[in-house]
């Protein structure tokens, strides 16, 4: 990556603050550009944040090829839990959600915001589906209505190894089709836009063919101990965080994270973080990290940076410690800041791997939260800072009440904050379909067929806000 100008401005920039300028390109299609990163994943990981990843996220997102960091806050064995579950998941089939015949459309009700394909299969004793319920089809029934009486009986199902594009052709291009197993019983569901999706996105998979997941270990406690566990889990990615990551407790406990995994001959990577600066990658790199968090005060429900003034515009941030990354041969995920895909392909043309993304995941269908409804209707899901009181309270309901009473003076994020979910982008496939796309048309526009050469190519000039408000749409 270059400067406009030839010359690295004074001053640290944030996102808003650059622009990428187009070049001559031979790439004719967004579709020639390979968005494999060095992981094998796609370049998105969802944050390790309690309002953002859990099951239905990671599995969701490791179909489509991304990566999601489970919270540290999880217990060890629900982690295990939560692994295996994923891990039992089908790579291309979707979950289904399952009900039977005598339950009732409330029921119904309560399950459909949990899955952006928005249908409920209904099945007999034996598991085997009988027909299908939707939003459309529970409007204006009684809530104890049985799904006997308004479920769809004639869905299309389809033996569980049908192509993905024949799935779409047999759906005619809408509506949801149901996997069967060779004993007739339901294991999946695919919807239209799925299948398509599916010929697009590579599922991220581990070396027995299951989707792959990452988990996160504070540096408090008994470190070892929660690697231990995490591994035999079979987390694919331990993930050692805190806020300051330039530390020494954060520098011990990575240096026993390493030992963890090396007497366990494990080949699992570690990423660690955060920081912002060369020197704070070359310390982590050092004491073992294979991958390093970047970015300190820049998320959305952060307050770091007005409490402490503590931080670092993020793109400065992420350009220089790409930048020493590859002298350590360390990746870099930037944390933090991206409210658009255009702050996703800056990250990464500036050197970035991937981009850890949090809040604007919280606001999708898969985040764990319930799904809420404002006064004006709007569909909602509640976020909140890891940092913040609402987080440490749950992360220190084990201490004594005077312990716990005195650390919750000091909160650094927001408690509660309302995630709208996007009417045009509910789920979170959608919101990585923007984020792709948006990413893909950078390349093209600078000539690059793969992340490695975005960044190589890329020439980014620097701006006024008023020339990052020109860029925003504003057309009535």
């Amino acid at each position: 990556m270059r400067f406009l100008d030839g010359q690295r401005p004074a001053t640290d920039l944030t996102y808003d603050d650059v622009f990428l300028v187009p070049g001559r390109s031979t790439v004719a299609s967004r579709f020639d550009v390979d968005l494999t990163t060095a992981d094998g994943t796609v370049p998105v990981v969802a944050a390790n944040m309690t309002a953002v990843a859990g099951r239905r996220m990671a599995e969701t997102l490791a179909r489509r090829g991304a990566l999601t960091v489970l919270p540290q806050d999880v217990a060890p064995q629900a982690v295990a839990e939560i692994v295996a579950w994923i891990k039992s998941r089908h790579a291309v089939w979707d979950t289904p959600l399952v009900l039977r015949t005598g339950d009732a459309v409330a029921d119904a009700l309560n399950l459909l915001p949990k899955r952006a394909h928005g249908t409920v299969v209904v099945v007999d004793d034996g598991g085997r589906p009988v027909g299908t319920v939707d939003e459309a089809v529970c409007s204006g029934v009684d809530r104890f209505t049985r799904l006997s009486e308004v479920l769809d009986g004639a869905p299309v199902m389809l033996p569980l190894d049908t192509a993905p594009r024949d799935v779409f052709e047999a759906l005619g291009g809408r509506g949801v089709a149901l996997g069967l197993g060779s004993d007739g019983r339901l294991a999946g569901l695919l919807t239209a836009l799925g299948a398509i999706r599916a010929g697009i996105y590579a599922p991220t998979l581990d070396a027995h063919g299951r989707l792959r997941t990452a988990a996160a270990i504070g540096i408090n406690g008994d470190v070892p101990t929660k690697a231990k566990a995490l591994l035999a889990a079979g987390v694919d990615v331990l993930v050692v965080d805190t806020a300051h990551g330039h530390q020494d407790k954060m520098l011990d406990a990575l240096r026993a994270v390493r030992a963890v995994v090396r007497d366990a001959g494990s080949t699992v990577p570690i990423a660690a973080g955060n920081v912002v600066t060369a020197e704070g990658v070359h310390d982590l790199a050092e004491a073992g990290a294979d991958v390093i968090k970047v970015g300190v005060g820049p998320g959305a429900m952060c307050t770091t940076r007005m409490m402490t003034g503590v931080g670092r515009p993020q793109f400065s941030a992420v350009l220089e410690c790409a930048a020493a990354g590859r002298e350590h041969g360390v990746r870099i995920w930037a944390d933090g800041g991206v409210r658009h895909p255009r702050d996703v392909a800056l990250a990464l043309a500036a050197g970035a791997s991937s981009v850890m993304i949090g809040s604007w995941l919280a606001g999708t269908y898969e985040s764990p939260g319930d799904l809420l409804r404002d006064e004006n209707g709007r569909a909602y899901k509640e976020s909140f800072g890891m940092a913040s009181k609402r987080a440490v309270s749950a992360r220190t309901r084990g201490d004594g009440g005077f312990d716990q009473a005195r650390k919750g003076l000091f909160e650094e994020g927001i408690s509660s904050s309302r995630q709208l979910l996007d009417p045009a982008r509910p789920g979170v496939e959608d919101v990585l379909d923007g984020i792709c796309a948006g990413v893909r048309s950078a390349a093209t526009y600078a000539g690059a067929r793969n992340l490695d050469e975005l960044h190589e190519r890329a020439v980014v000039g620097v701006q006024t806000m008023a020339g990052f408000t020109e860029g925003t749409p504003h057309g009535l």
